[in-house]
């Protein structure tokens, strides 16, 4: 088949999963031995008008799911409860054998500011119930508080996912996810539990992969708790690469391929619109972008806008003989620090984060979000002072656009959440991080891991970096923001032991954000 008309074709399943409607008596003939919804279900990529509703057909089989190689037609229903007596919305929706059978439907014209049942059905059986919502409309005026809690990296085989019941308990209005969803390594021997299949390379072990993860009934509690937005770090890919460039460990492969086939995957399993796949799924294998950062706006209170720190950015700084991955660099003697042109984000994301930070005049609090530690965090060595070129320390001037975008447009509540380290950090957006007296621009909140459990004591560190005022990485667990229009408050929750199927929780430490301050009140430490 020419390479455009597979592109066409390709284009049209993507598509046609989401948007093309089959019969009702094509569903109606659809028997399935098994019940099809093992994976769970999740909703996400929300808006005051409209929500994404996920699942996937999966029924295990030796090699792949044993579910039957075509499209299968899919019922959705929203409902105002959860007996679903009132129907706000139903439809029918293909689940395309060449998307592993995913479920993507987009729901429009939805009420603002509602929470809605959902469910999904074919071949004689239905799935588990979800929650989900739309926002309030932008700029409307909202007294309800809004709950965010933000998460990441959650490796299978460092840990029990013990933290999400508790989550569940918090009922949050919206779960970030913050990157890192799956791990592609293969299996180890010192984790609690181990990866079912070895390195993810091609499609069909990103898949699998995937489908280990969703498999646990706490992860699937979670996502059916409410809606999720999700941004990927590196690992959903490879350790530590950098858009085009491999990253670190595992068998050498063609890396565009990978990286075409870890992108579909992804795709498959969030709740994702068909949009993102700006050029579909053949222009993923020729490097085409898939573009999963977006702005979000909740009422008058909340502006969030999240980022992808992975797929544009510019190799990593300084490596030593050329070496893929992360290093550990020197501060003085790297000179492609200085560099002006380098950048995180790439610079069609760049100048659209700056637009939306022109545009936060209308909402009390304007988030990033994305997926690393974003404020400056030098060590001391025997050597001199270094930094990590794989965060925002090896992107200096990157970050230094961002920074001055905030001051430049005079946002008033900027509040920075992000994740990757396993550590919990805190402290002050700074004009200028090697000035401790510089003017502060706004707030951070790094989170830790969910499982992976290879934090650090951070003492010795918070101390060389004075703009951060709380550190912690020895403990696993969330966070949880909560907005109004005159504060924002956050917990730091972490579970006693993640390494035990069932775990209580504490709160480590919480904060206090006044409107219109510039201060970090702290509650409990």
């Amino acid at each position: 088949m020419p390479i455009d008309m597979m592109r066409r074709t390709l284009l049209k399943s993507v598509y046609a999963a989401t948007f093309f409607l089959p019969s009702l008596e094509a569903w109606s003939q659809v028997k399935l031995p098994k019940n099809p919804f093992n994976l769970g279900v999740a909703s996400g990529s929300p808006t005051h008008n409209s929500v994404v509703l996920w699942s996937r057909l999966f029924d295990e089989g030796i090699f792949s799911s044993n579910i039957p190689h075509q499209d299968i037609p899919v019922k959705w229903e929203m409902a105002l409860d959860s007996q679903f007596t009132n129907i706000a919305k139903s439809g029918l929706v293909n689940a395309v054998a060449a998307l592993a059978h995913s479920v993507h439907a987009e729901v429009l014209e939805l009420p603002a500011n509602t929470w809605f049942y959902y469910r999904f059905s074919t071949g004689g059986h239905t799935s588990r119930t979800g929650k989900t919502r739309t926002f309030a409309e932008p700029k409307s005026t909202i007294e309800d508080p809004i709950k965010v809690a933000f998460a990441s990296c959650q490796h299978f085989e460092r840990g029990y996912y013990n933290a999400y019941p508790h989550m569940v308990k918090e009922s949050p209005d919206l779960v970030v996810f913050l990157g890192d969803y799956i791990y592609e390594y293969a299996p180890s021997k010192t984790g609690v539990r181990s990866h079912s299949a070895g390195w993810c390379l091609g499609l069909n072990d990103y898949r699998k992969r995937y489908a280990q993860y969703k498999s646990e009934p706490e992860l699937q509690d979670i996502h059916a708790a409410c809606p999720w937005i999700t941004t990927w770090d590196d690992h959903e890919v490879q350790n530590d690469y950098a858009g085009l460039n491999p990253g670190s460990f595992g068998p050498e492969t063609d890396f565009q391929k990978r990286r075409a086939a870890a992108y579909q995957a992804y795709y498959e399993h969030m709740p994702l619109r068909a949009s993102v796949l700006i050029d579909g799924l053949a222009g993923l294998e020729k490097g085409a972008e898939m573009r999963i950062y977006e702005n979000y706006r909740f009422g008058s209170i909340l502006n969030m806008s999240v980022l992808d720190t992975r797929q544009y950015r510019d190799i990593q700084a300084c490596n030593p003989s050329g070496k893929t991955g992360s290093s550990v660099v020197d501060l003085e003697t790297c000179d492609m620090l200085s560099s002006e042109v380098r950048s995180m984000l790439g610079t069609q994301q760049e100048q659209w984060l700056q637009k939306q930070l022109e545009n936060t005049a209308d909402q009390t609090w304007t988030v990033i979000s994305q997926t690393t530690l974003f404020g400056a965090r030098v060590y001391r060595t025997a050597e001199g002072k270094k930094v990590w070129n794989d965060g925002w320390d090896g992107y200096p001037a990157s970050r230094k656009r961002i920074q001055d975008g905030l001051a430049r447009n005079k946002v008033a509540n900027p509040v920075i959440f992000g994740g990757d380290v396993h550590e919990n950090w805190v402290g002050y957006v700074k004009e200028d991080y090697a000035n401790p007296r510089s003017r502060v621009l706004g707030f951070e909140f790094c989170g830790t891991s969910i499982t992976s459990d290879d934090g650090k004591n951070t003492a010795a560190r918070q101390k060389l970096n004075p703009h951060f005022i709380y550190s912690e990485g020895l403990r696993r667990g969330y966070s949880v923001a909560e907005f109004t229009k005159d504060k924002l408050t956050v917990n730091l929750r972490a579970v006693t032991d993640h390494k035990l199927k069932e775990s209580d929780i504490e709160t480590l430490a919480s904060f206090k954000m006044v409107s219109g301050s510039k201060q970090i009140e702290s509650l409990k430490n």
